[in-house]
């Protein structure tokens, strides 16, 4: 047998109290801090590039993010990523834009995943078509995020379509969503992310952090409504490679706060890109300090081979070693 069609028997029961086999959520419910990055998905039908990106998370992170057309470009598609990568063990969360479609196409797209393996699905309602490189492209928006978690929670736990028609076996998935610490108005955030829990949120990744002040004070007012005990929150870090760069993701990707202390400290570093793997790795460290915070989830876009390097030197394992392929044994 094909040791890439074996790696499926890798999946995991459901433990009581979960609501998937998957080793993202076994982290996290043990108490860990979890670590989750992000796939850059090519542009190419090419299966063994998305094998050699994958492979320089080995050992390093919880489970890969798969994007589904983020920024309203196209790349090789999310669904298929994860289908290429669960068959090699990798713990993959699925992302499902709604802006390209309907709920017809996301129901059937969420049971194939699941029956491959998928165990985590992040909910994003997608940034408009306009964003992208093919603007006059036609969008869906079908379906929001919040409709979307109530959608696949529906099929997992009513085992039944929208439509009310049963599902013989369900969809066994950790539920995600996106949130935004930084973006105004910042007292709506935690009523935002209260929202998305009630729609069916069990875990959440968050917008670039590079404002530790903010964070501090949403956090505040997240735990004041009891949401840590209903949500892990995983904070999003990355590297940017310049002050330029900084400077323009600030001022043209919606949500994305970077104050000028940071642009500054990148503008004055003799090696930039160097500082901004600094800078990352010191976000990591103080997020893991927070009351509440239970992972990271490593955007590092165009410098995914540093990711085991900015991990290593955050020291937040604590030792403990993810799983990768070749590992004999699940391990959490």
């Amino acid at each position: 047998m094909d040791n890439t069609i074996q790696d499926l028997s890798r999946l995991l029961p459901v433990l009581e109290g979960h609501s998937s086999g998957g080793r993202l959520e076994r982290v996290l419910r043990a108490g860990h801090f979890a670590v989750t990055a992000e796939i850059a998905p090519p542009d190419s039908a090419d299966a063994e590039e998305v094998y050699q990106r994958a492979a320089v998370f080995d050992g390093y992170v919880d489970a890969i993010n798969a994007t589904d057309g983020s920024g309203a470009n196209c790349h090789m598609s999310s669904v298929g990523v994860c289908s290429l990568l669960t068959r090699r063990g990798y713990a993959m969360v699925m992302q499902v834009s709604c802006r390209d479609k309907n709920r017809i196409a996301i129901q059937g797209d969420v049971l194939g995943a699941a029956a491959m393996g998928v165990a985590n699905i992040l909910c994003l309602t997608g940034d408009g078509v306009q964003a992208g490189d093919q603007p006059d492209a036609k969008p869906v928006f079908d379906l929001d995020c919040m409709s979307l978690l109530q959608m696949v929670s529906s099929m997992r736990d009513d085992r039944q379509f929208l439509s009310g028609r049963k599902l013989t076996s369900p969809p066994q998935v950790f539920l995600g969503a996106a949130a935004n610490p930084f973006g105004p108005p910042l007292d709506y955030r935690p009523l935002r992310l209260q929202k998305k829990i009630e729609a069916g949120a069990q875990f959440v990744q968050t917008q670039y952090c590079f404002d530790l002040d903010l964070l501090q004070a949403y956090m505040e007012r997240v735990r004041d409504l009891g949401l840590t005990e209903r949500c892990y929150i995983l904070i999003g870090v990355g590297p940017m490679p310049s002050a330029k760069t900084a400077a323009w993701i600030r001022d043209n990707v919606p949500g994305v706060h970077i104050p000028d202390a940071i642009i500054r400290r990148l503008l004055g570093a003799k090696d930039q890109r160097e500082e901004g793997i600094r800078i990352c790795v010191e976000m990591i460290q103080a997020v893991k300090e927070m009351n509440g915070v239970h992972g990271v989830h490593v955007m590092a876009y165009r410098q995914e081979e540093r990711v085991p390097e900015i991990i290593s030197a955050s020291g937040v394992l604590d030792g403990r070693k993810p799983w990768y392929p070749g590992m004999k044994t699940d391990h959490i």
